[in-house]
């Protein structure tokens, strides 16, 4: 009983931790100290994850780093240090909302219901929820899962997507959650579960690196609409966000993108040399020529 207590204390404590910072404002507290937060991912291939030294690379960290030069120029530092810290699924809004991290760049679907807690600079990718499984298994939609095991990643939009649809269609499914998107692959690769609940691109990574890619299908039928990726930031603070989403379109506008995005998604990749080969799709292009931060997946139709 007395844990049910502490849990909205600490989440209170965080919310106002981050809430003093936003008021005093990001700009403010990154000059004083000199340095920047960056989050990042351990395993979202291509977005944010760990090469084979151990180095956090990605889409979205080549994208961060480019916000990172451009409050560097408007706070007219000499030197800005970078700081990584590494945030999952369930952990990522929180180390936003508490000042812990200044910047989180993954693969972190922008809604709605977020933006009560964090802000989004300009969508860098738009995806939807399907699920990988084995060939083997034979099952191409959601209604093959049928009272079968399922894993998604703890703390996503996935997870509670597909533990609603369960509900909703009376699917009798049983649903574990993973601390991370690699582990959750791990479950389908050893049998634990039948299937892999996650954004498409993401799937399309884990299964690019796995042993034997070809023993693995995505459905072809979204069990979702649009989901656009963000880089977050707190919320309430208007003048970091200017300078980030200011970064951002012109990362777009000089046309940068298209080099970022085939280093990551048209070539080899580290660590395996994988080549996902997804080119952009239209819905990203319409952000790229009409940069926005929508959170509503109508916006991105």
């Amino acid at each position: 009983m007395r844990l049910k207590v502490m849990i909205p204390t600490i989440a209170l404590i965080g919310l106002l931790a981050g809430t003093a910072v936003a008021q005093e404002g990001t700009l403010k507290k990154i000059k004083d100290t000199g340095t920047i937060t960056i989050g990042h991912r351990e395993s979202s291939v291509p977005f944010s994850y760990y090469d084979d030294k151990q180095q956090a690379v990605g889409y979205a960290m080549d994208l961060c780093n480019k916000i990172v030069d451009a409050v560097k120029k408007d706070l007219k530092l000499a030197k800005l240090d970078v700081k990584l810290q590494p945030v999952t699924s369930a952990t990522r809004i929180p180390l936003i909302a508490n000042g812990t991290v200044d910047l989180e760049c993954g693969s972190t679907t922008n809604n709605l219901d977020r933006q009560k807690q964090v802000s989004f600079t300009i969508t860098h990718f738009v995806t939807a929820n399907r699920f990988v499984s084995k060939k083997s298994g034979k099952l191409a939609k959601l209604e093959d899962l049928k009272g079968k095991t399922v894993v998604s990643t703890s703390g996503t939009t996935n997870i509670k997507q597909i533990t609603e649809l369960n509900t909703e269609k009376n699917l009798g499914l049983t649903i574990l959650p993973a601390k991370d998107h690699a582990e959750a692959f791990l479950m389908v690769e050893t049998d634990r579960a039948v299937a892999f609940v996650m954004d498409d691109i993401l799937l399309a990574s884990l299964m690019a690196s796995s042993k034997n890619p070809g023993a693995y299908a995505i459905s072809a039928d979204a069990l979702s609409r649009p989901e656009p990726y963000g880089i977050m930031l707190r919320r309430d603070d208007a003048a970091f966000k200017k300078v980030v989403d200011a970064a951002m379109i012109a990362i777009y506008k000089s046309g940068q993108i298209n080099a970022i995005y085939e280093k990551w998604f048209l070539k080899s990749i580290p660590p395996k040399g994988i080549n996902l080969n997804i080119p952009i799709s239209d819905q990203f292009r319409k952000v790229i020529a009409n940069p926005t931060d929508s959170g509503d997946p109508a916006a991105y139709k």
